[in-house]
C-alpha cells in the first residue's frame, strides 16, 4: 500500500480547470482531496511534497502505443519516466499481454497497461508491409503469420471471441487502402469490416480504426467505429470526412508526430526533441537510434500539412482530439513517452491548440474516450496517478518536459526518488 502523500502550494490542472495554487491530499493510492489553498499533512509520516512555482497534472496517457515486448520490460518503465501513467496498445500478439499486464500491474515504475491485443489483420495487409520494409527475418515472417487472416464471417466471429477471451479494452481494426504512401496493402472488405464493428458493439466494446487516406478514413467511419486511430494525410480535409466524424460522434487520435515520419519532414524536430536534455536521459538507444531516422513510406503526394489541417478542422468542427503517439520499438522517429510530448507540442504549435486543450487532450479527454473512468483528472476518489512539472505547460506547453516527480497510483517512480520527496 502506498504512502500517504501531501502535494501543496503548487499550481494545479486537474485535467478540466486550473487551481493557481492548491492541495492534494493522497492515501492508499486514491486522491482523497483536492483543495485551493494549503493543506496540513494529517499525521507525521505523511510525504510532504510542497513545490511553489511547480504545476500537478494528472498522469498523462498515450492513446496509441504498441509497446516492445524484446526490451525486458524497458517500453512501459520509459512512459512512466516521461510521465504516462497509462499506455494504450493499439496492436499486440496475444501471447504477449499477460506478461505486459503484470508488469503494469506488479512494477511502480511501470506505466499502467490497456490493449486490444491483436488488431483485425489479413494476409498482406497493413502493417505487415511496413513492418517487413525494416525487418524481413524469418522470424518476423513468421510471427506476422500467426495473425488474424479475415477474410470472411467466420473469421470475425473467431475474431471477436479471440479478443473476448484475451480481456480487452477496445477491439482495433485496421483499413490501410495505401493512398499515401509507397505501398498499396491488402485490405478487408467493408462489409467484413462493419460486421468487426458491430460484433464488438454487441459485445459492448469500443471500435476503433487505422487509416491514413481520405478515402479510408471515410469509409471506417462509415462503419460506425468510436474513434480513428491516425488522421489522414493523403489530401485536405473534406465536409465529408466531417459529417462522417459527426455522425458517429467519434474521436480522433492524428498521431501527427508519426504521419511527419511517414513523409520525413518530422527528422529535424525529431532529433532536437533527442538531444534536449530534459528527455535524452531516460531514452533507449534504441528510441535515440530512432530519432535520428524516418520511417519515409509516404508517396510524393501526401503532406504533413494535410494532416495538421484536418486537425485544425476536425477541431472547429466540435470533433473530440485524443492524444496518441503511435510509438513503437521499432518505429523509426518515435520513442516511448518523449514522442507523445512532441505530439502534444505539435497539437499547439500546428493545429491551434491552447497549452490547456492539448493537456486536456491527453488527461481528461483521452480517459473519457476510451473509457477511462477511474483516471484522466485529479479528483477525490480516482487513482493517484500525477505528475510535477516546474513552470506552467498551461501558458508553454514546453514545460511538460520539466518532470520533477511522476506517482503511478500515490507510488513515487524511483526515477525521481530524492527530487521531490
Amino acid at each position: 500500500m502506498s504512502p500517504t502523500l501531501l502535494i501543496k502550494d503548487v499550481r494545479i490542472f486537474d485535467g478540466e480547470r486550473e487551481i493557481p495554487s492548491g492541495s492534494v491530499l493522497v492515501e492508499n493510492g486514491l486522491v482523497k482531496q483536492v483543495v485551493e489553498g494549503s493543506l496540513t499533512a494529517p499525521d507525521p509520516a505523511t510525504i510532504v511534497v510542497s513545490k511553489q512555482g511547480h504545476t500537478l497534472l494528472p498522469g498523462l496517457i498515450d492513446g496509441h502505443m504498441h509497446a516492445d515486448v524484446d526490451d525486458d520490460g524497458a517500453t512501459l518503465k520509459q512512459f512512466l519516466k516521461f510521465g504516462f501513467t497509462t499506455v494504450c496498445d493499439m496492436h499486440q500478439e496475444a501471447e504477449n499481454i499477460s506478461k505486459l499486464r503484470e508488469q503494469a500491474a506488479k512494477d511502480s515504475d511501470a506505466a499502467d497497461y490497456k490493449t486490444a491485443s491483436q488488431a483485425a489483420t489479413v494476409s498482406g495487409g497493413w502493417p505487415t508491409p511496413a513492418i517487413l520494409a525494416h525487418d524481413s527475418s524469418e522470424e518476423t515472417i513468421a510471427r506476422i503469420s500467426a495473425w488474424p487472416n479475415i477474410k470472411t464471417q467466420a473469421d470475425v466471429e473467431a475474431f471477436i471471441q479471440d479478443r473476448l477471451n484475451d480481456k480487452v479494452d477496445y477491439v482495433k481494426l485496421i483499413h490501410e487502402d495505401g493512398n499515401g504512401l509507397s505501398m498499396k496493402p491488402t485490405l478487408i472488405p467493408v462489409e467484413l469490416q462493419k460486421a468487426i464493428v458491430e460484433s464488438a458493439h454487441q459485445h459492448g466494446l469500443l471500435a476503433v480504426a487505422h487509416a491514413l487516406s481520405l478515402k479510408g478514413t471515410i469509409e471506417m467511419l462509415q462503419a460506425g467505429v468510436n474513434g480513428m486511430v491516425h488522421t489522414f494525410f493523403d489530401r485536405p480535409p473534406t465536409k465529408e470526412v466531417i459529417d462522417a466524424y459527426l455522425l458517429n460522434n467519434a474521436y480522433c487520435s492524428p498521431t501527427l508526430v508519426t504521419i511527419a515520419s511517414l513523409t520525413s519532414e518530422g527528422l529535424k524536430e525529431q532529433k532536437r526533441y533527442c538531444e534536449d536534455p530534459r528527455a535524452h536521459k531516460h531514452l533507449s538507444d534504441q528510441s535515440k537510434k530512432n530519432l535520428h531516422r524516418c520511417m519515409a513510406l509516404s508517396d510524393s503526394a501526401a503532406k504533413a500539412e494535410y494532416a495538421y489541417q484536418s486537425v485544425r478542422e476536425l477541431k472547429a468542427a466540435g470533433i473530440d482530439i485524443i492524444l496518441g503517439s503511435d510509438s513503437a520499438g521499432p518505429a523509426h522517429g518515435t520513442a516511448f513517452g518523449l514522442t507523445a510530448h512532441q505530439e502534444l507540442a505539435v497539437l499547439v504549435k500546428q493545429c491551434g491548440f491552447t497549452p490547456k486543450e492539448a493537456l486536456r487532450a491527453g488527461t481528461a479527454l483521452v480517459a473519457k474516450r476510451l473509457r477511462l473512468d477511474d483516471r484522466g483528472r485529479i479528483a477525490e476518489g480516482l487513482r493517484a496517478d500525477l505528475v510535477l512539472v516546474e513552470g506552467n505547460p498551461l501558458e508553454d506547453i514546453d514545460h511538460t518536459l520539466n518532470i520533477q516527480g511522476v506517482w503511478k497510483k500515490g507510488t513515487l517512480c524511483s526515477a525521481y526518488e530524492g527530487i521531490t520527496a
